[in-house]
Protein backbone atom coordinates (compact mmCIF):
# COMPACT_ATOMS: atom_id res chain seq x y z
CA UNK A 1 0.00 0.00 0.00
CA UNK A 2 1.56 3.24 -1.33
CA UNK A 3 -0.84 5.21 1.09
CA UNK A 4 0.46 5.82 5.01
CA UNK A 5 -3.30 7.90 5.38
CA UNK A 6 -4.65 5.33 8.30
CA UNK A 7 -8.32 6.59 7.27
CA UNK A 8 -7.80 5.65 3.56
CA UNK A 9 -5.68 2.83 3.78
CA UNK A 10 -8.60 1.48 5.77
CA UNK A 11 -11.37 2.14 3.53
CA UNK A 12 -9.24 0.04 0.03
CA UNK A 13 -8.79 -2.86 2.40
CA UNK A 14 -12.34 -2.57 3.04
CA UNK A 15 -14.05 -2.50 -0.61
CA UNK A 16 -11.04 -4.95 -1.45
CA UNK A 17 -11.79 -7.51 0.80
CA UNK A 18 -15.38 -7.50 -0.36
CA UNK A 19 -15.15 -6.79 -4.11
CA UNK A 20 -12.44 -10.17 -3.89
CA UNK A 21 -13.89 -11.92 -1.32
CA UNK A 22 -11.59 -11.63 1.31
CA UNK A 23 -8.37 -12.88 -0.80
CA UNK A 24 -6.65 -10.15 -0.85
CA UNK A 25 -3.13 -8.77 1.59
CA UNK A 26 -2.67 -5.71 2.12
CA UNK A 27 0.73 -4.69 3.04
CA UNK A 28 1.17 -1.41 4.95
CA UNK A 29 4.08 0.65 3.33
CA UNK A 30 7.19 0.45 4.95
CA UNK A 31 7.87 3.11 7.43
CA UNK A 32 11.80 3.21 6.09
CA UNK A 33 9.80 4.55 3.00
CA UNK A 34 9.84 8.25 3.08
CA UNK A 35 6.56 10.21 1.62
CA UNK A 36 6.18 10.68 -1.95
CA UNK A 37 6.56 13.99 -3.61
CA UNK A 38 2.86 14.52 -5.00
CA UNK A 39 3.78 17.36 -7.58
CA UNK A 40 1.96 15.88 -10.00
CA UNK A 41 -0.83 18.18 -12.21
CA UNK A 42 -3.47 15.22 -12.44
CA UNK A 43 -4.85 12.47 -10.03
CA UNK A 44 -3.58 9.62 -12.18
CA UNK A 45 0.35 11.11 -11.96
CA UNK A 46 0.18 10.99 -8.62
CA UNK A 47 -1.43 7.51 -7.96
CA UNK A 48 1.61 6.87 -10.01
CA UNK A 49 3.87 8.56 -8.73
CA UNK A 50 3.40 6.83 -5.27
CA UNK A 51 3.00 3.77 -6.86
CA UNK A 52 6.38 3.75 -8.66
CA UNK A 53 7.88 4.72 -5.39
CA UNK A 54 6.87 1.84 -3.34
CA UNK A 55 7.24 -0.82 -6.19
CA UNK A 56 11.01 0.38 -6.42
CA UNK A 57 11.79 0.52 -2.51
CA UNK A 58 9.99 -2.65 -1.66
CA UNK A 59 10.30 -4.86 -5.37
CA UNK A 60 6.38 -5.72 -4.99
CA UNK A 61 3.20 -4.76 -6.72
CA UNK A 62 2.16 -1.37 -5.58
CA UNK A 63 -1.42 0.15 -5.23
CA UNK A 64 -1.82 3.60 -4.81
CA UNK A 65 -4.58 5.86 -5.53
CA UNK A 66 -5.52 9.90 -5.16
CA UNK A 67 -8.65 11.89 -4.80
CA UNK A 68 -9.88 14.89 -5.90
CA UNK A 69 -13.34 17.05 -4.97
CA UNK A 70 -13.94 19.29 -7.58
CA UNK A 71 -16.50 22.12 -7.22
CA UNK A 72 -18.48 23.54 -10.13
CA UNK A 73 -18.66 26.58 -8.56
CA UNK A 74 -14.60 26.55 -8.19
CA UNK A 75 -13.88 25.87 -11.39
CA UNK A 76 -13.02 22.33 -10.13
CA UNK A 77 -11.37 23.25 -7.22
CA UNK A 78 -9.52 22.02 -5.13
CA UNK A 79 -8.93 18.89 -7.52
CA UNK A 80 -5.57 17.52 -7.74
CA UNK A 81 -4.83 20.25 -4.29
CA UNK A 82 -7.67 18.29 -2.23
CA UNK A 83 -5.92 17.36 1.03
CA UNK A 84 -3.44 20.35 0.69
CA UNK A 85 -6.18 23.06 -0.04
CA UNK A 86 -5.67 25.07 3.04
CA UNK A 87 -1.66 24.50 3.03
CA UNK A 88 0.94 21.56 3.19
CA UNK A 89 0.32 20.71 6.63
CA UNK A 90 -3.84 21.68 7.13
CA UNK A 91 -6.19 19.35 8.68
CA UNK A 92 -9.06 17.78 7.63
CA UNK A 93 -11.13 21.13 9.03
CA UNK A 94 -9.17 23.25 7.61
CA UNK A 95 -9.66 22.04 3.94
CA UNK A 96 -13.56 21.98 4.94
CA UNK A 97 -13.41 25.52 6.25
CA UNK A 98 -11.94 27.02 3.14
CA UNK A 99 -14.42 25.09 0.83
CA UNK A 100 -17.06 26.51 2.61
CA UNK A 101 -15.38 30.07 3.04
CA UNK A 102 -14.64 29.79 -1.05
CA UNK A 103 -18.18 28.74 -1.77
CA UNK A 104 -19.24 31.96 -0.10
CA UNK A 105 -16.84 34.10 -1.52
CA UNK A 106 -18.43 32.86 -5.00
CA UNK A 107 -21.59 33.25 -3.94
CA UNK A 108 -22.96 29.34 -4.44
CA UNK A 109 -25.20 29.57 -1.78
CA UNK A 110 -28.33 27.21 -3.28
CA UNK A 111 -27.42 23.73 -3.66
CA UNK A 112 -27.71 23.85 -7.09
CA UNK A 113 -24.94 26.37 -7.29
CA UNK A 114 -22.38 24.08 -5.19
CA UNK A 115 -22.46 20.77 -7.39
CA UNK A 116 -19.54 18.64 -6.85
CA UNK A 117 -17.94 15.57 -7.34
CA UNK A 118 -15.18 12.95 -6.03
CA UNK A 119 -13.05 11.70 -8.32
CA UNK A 120 -10.61 8.86 -7.34
CA UNK A 121 -8.14 7.23 -9.66
CA UNK A 122 -6.23 3.88 -8.30
CA UNK A 123 -3.58 2.38 -9.68
CA UNK A 124 -1.50 -0.82 -9.40
CA UNK A 125 2.08 -0.91 -10.76
CA UNK A 126 4.21 -3.81 -10.81
CA UNK A 127 8.08 -3.70 -10.27
CA UNK A 128 8.27 -4.74 -13.96
CA UNK A 129 6.68 -1.41 -14.97
CA UNK A 130 2.75 -2.98 -15.63
CA UNK A 131 0.30 -1.03 -14.40
CA UNK A 132 -3.21 -1.24 -14.40
CA UNK A 133 -5.63 2.30 -13.67
CA UNK A 134 -9.33 2.07 -12.91
CA UNK A 135 -11.40 5.22 -12.31
CA UNK A 136 -14.57 6.28 -9.75
CA UNK A 137 -16.68 9.16 -9.60
CA UNK A 138 -19.93 10.05 -7.56
CA UNK A 139 -21.99 13.64 -7.99
CA UNK A 140 -23.12 15.57 -5.49
CA UNK A 141 -23.26 18.97 -4.14
CA UNK A 142 -21.70 20.47 -0.52
CA UNK A 143 -23.48 21.40 2.18
CA UNK A 144 -23.84 24.38 4.01
CA UNK A 145 -22.21 23.27 7.12
CA UNK A 146 -20.29 19.66 7.80
CA UNK A 147 -22.89 17.25 9.49
CA UNK A 148 -21.78 13.74 10.95
CA UNK A 149 -18.88 12.21 12.68
CA UNK A 150 -17.52 9.92 10.54
CA UNK A 151 -15.54 9.58 7.25
CA UNK A 152 -12.51 11.32 6.68
CA UNK A 153 -11.51 14.77 4.84
CA UNK A 154 -14.41 16.69 3.00
CA UNK A 155 -16.77 13.87 4.04
CA UNK A 156 -19.34 15.68 6.69
CA UNK A 157 -19.61 18.37 3.49
CA UNK A 158 -20.37 16.31 0.89
CA UNK A 159 -23.79 15.10 0.29
CA UNK A 160 -23.94 12.36 -2.85
CA UNK A 161 -26.91 12.53 -5.30
CA UNK A 162 -27.61 9.41 -5.49
CA UNK A 163 -27.89 9.30 -1.57
CA UNK A 164 -31.03 9.96 0.57
CA UNK A 165 -29.77 13.83 1.46
CA UNK A 166 -27.09 12.37 3.84
CA UNK A 167 -23.77 13.98 4.04
CA UNK A 168 -21.11 10.86 3.64
CA UNK A 169 -19.95 11.64 7.35
CA UNK A 170 -23.37 10.50 8.30
CA UNK A 171 -23.33 7.25 6.13
CA UNK A 172 -21.95 3.89 7.23
CA UNK A 173 -18.90 2.84 5.82
CA UNK A 174 -20.49 0.15 4.11
CA UNK A 175 -23.03 2.72 3.08
CA UNK A 176 -20.43 4.72 1.74
CA UNK A 177 -18.43 2.37 0.36
CA UNK A 178 -21.47 0.77 -2.07
CA UNK A 179 -21.46 4.50 -3.85
CA UNK A 180 -18.21 6.02 -3.32
CA UNK A 181 -15.84 7.75 -5.56
CA UNK A 182 -13.22 4.88 -3.78
CA UNK A 183 -15.43 1.84 -3.70
CA UNK A 184 -15.86 2.49 -7.33
CA UNK A 185 -12.63 2.73 -8.13
CA UNK A 186 -11.17 -0.15 -6.38
CA UNK A 187 -14.01 -2.62 -7.40
CA UNK A 188 -13.26 -1.45 -11.06
CA UNK A 189 -9.86 -2.32 -9.97
CA UNK A 190 -10.32 -5.61 -8.54
CA UNK A 191 -12.38 -6.69 -11.41
CA UNK A 192 -9.25 -6.24 -13.55
CA UNK A 193 -7.13 -7.93 -11.44
CA UNK A 194 -9.46 -10.80 -10.87
CA UNK A 195 -10.19 -11.11 -14.59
Amino acid sequence: MASANPDKVAEIEAVLRGALGGAVTIVPRPASVPDVVEDGDTLEANARLKAVAIAAATGEAAIADDTGLEVDALGGEPGVYSARFAGEDATYADNVAKLLASLGAAGAVEPAQRTARFRTVALVRYPDGREVVATGVVDGVISAVPVGTGGFGYDPVFVPAEGDGRSFAELTADEKHAISHRGRAFRALAHQLSG
